[in-house]
């Protein structure tokens, strides 16, 4: 990962915006890590990962009731993007 400065970021955007295409850039404000600019691609990748474990918590939990998964994958999916 990358390494840049707050500054060096609003000076360089569209080159970062490239990079982040690659791998995540990890911006830094006096010297503290304070961001992080990753594709749309790994940001729904991790939405979805997210989605899935609170659905596989509350399936553990026992206190779901009765799921429709197929409706809420369809549902997460939709929420993501990643559907019509």
């Amino acid at each position: 990962m990358e390494h840049v400065s707050s500054t060096d970021a609003q000076t360089r955007f569209g080159d970062m915006l490239l990079k982040s295409q690659r791998e995540p850039v990890s911006v830094t404000k006096n010297g503290k890590p304070v961001a992080v600019l990753i594709s749309e691609h790994d940001y729904r990748e991790l939405k979805i990962q997210a989605l899935r474990a609170a659905i596989i918590e509350g399936e553990e939990s026992g206190d779901a009731g009765e799921l429709d998964m197929d409706k809420i994958i369809a549902e997460a999916k939709k929420e993501a993007g990643l559907t019509e």
